[in-house]
């Protein structure tokens, strides 16, 4: 995980990146304070001015949304962005989670990775969805307040920590070279039903509310099934994914019994479709009712999530060795 940040990490006046509805911005410290005055070791909160936005935008944020405004970081926001563009290519026509359990069973091919992630220094993926009309700011610039606006009015709430596990997720594969190893112990299906298994005894037996909670873990399911090829992976994961392909097509050893990329990939994999969820029903015609509750069902998924990340998510990342690299290296 990252590490904890020092007290007094930013200053006032200080250029900064700061995630907003989990995109990074230009920024600036306008102040900072303790979360408990009275608490000098208590968390510290930052007010930012965003660059080119009103004032009635500025914030109080934790800390852990804020960056320090280096070079690297700054290719981390341009990174963000222009994968919005490639999400929403790809997405076009991935069908709602209410109608596509017959989708589920297609098997990705190798076409799905001509609109994958990309390169191996694209950054993980925390954005929300981007409307038509979005403006491509010059090269170091990040986006302003009038294309912000101009997005749907689809916002899935991230929790702060599984920011922060996306953030080393992808330090560990694009910059560590490290791969999460696969099969994972427990795969994105086996989760979805551990959370179904967990949160059907709040809902009453044949409501409504009961009927959707089964609907959105099967939505869920086939969501991953069908996006892993396409947008969940990084350039570096490419050559690892056509090993599980070639696994699964084989079947037998350690792949027995395991049907889709769902009963191979895990929780890290899992959280990066999270995030790439508000552009996905951003393509559907839900209307704004199915939208809301549906909102409302992925918030208490990912909030579950959070509080159950020590329970799925992978321990240690394996470094590739260098036959691995030089094969990745040619895709």
């Amino acid at each position: 995980m990252a590490p904890a940040r020092k007290a007094n990490a930013f200053e006032k006046d200080e250029k900064v990146l700061c995630f907003h509805h989990e995109l990074l911005y230009e920024a600036k410290v306008l102040n900072w304070r303790h979360v408990d005055a009275s608490d000098k070791n208590s968390p510290q909160q930052y007010r930012v001015h965003y660059k080119g936005w009103k004032a009635t935008w500025d914030d109080w944020v934790p800390a852990d949304r804020v960056r320090k405004f280096t070079d690297e970081n700054c290719q981390l926001a341009r990174s963000l962005k222009g994968q919005m563009d490639d999400l929403r290519r790809a997405t076009t026509g991935v069908p709602k989670p209410t109608t596509a359990a017959s989708a589920a069973k297609k098997k990705a091919v190798d076409s799905d990775m001509s609109s994958q992630r990309g390169s191996e220094d694209r950054q993980v993926q925390t954005t929300t969805a981007t409307g038509r009309g979005q403006k491509r700011g010059r090269e170091g610039e990040v986006e302003k307040e009038d294309s912000f606006l101009s997005r749907p009015a689809i916002r899935l709430p991230l929790p702060d920590h599984l920011k922060s596990i996306l953030v080393d997720d992808w330090e560990y594969v694009t910059k560590s070279l490290s791969l999460v190893p696969l099969p994972s112990p427990h795969p994105v299906n086996s989760i979805l039903d551990t959370y179904f298994d967990e949160t059907k005894g709040h809902r009453r037996l044949g409501s409504a509310e009961a009927d959707l909670l089964e609907e959105v873990v099967m939505g869920m399911k086939d969501y991953f099934e069908q996006c892993l090829g396409r947008i969940l992976l990084y350039r570096f994961e490419r050559q690892q994914y056509y090993e599980v392909r070639a696994g699964m097509d084989r079947g037998g050893g350690e792949f027995e019994g395991r049907k889709g990329v769902g009963d191979v990939y895990g929780a890290e994999h899992l959280c990066r479709l999270f995030v790439s969820l508000p552009e996905l029903i951003a393509q559907t015609n839900m209307d704004a009712q199915s939208v809301k509750k549906l909102k409302e069902e992925i918030t208490a998924l990912t909030n579950w999530m959070a509080k159950n990340s020590a329970r799925f998510m992978t321990q240690a990342y394996q470094v590739a060795n260098p036959e691995y690299v030089d094969a990745a290296k040619g895709l």
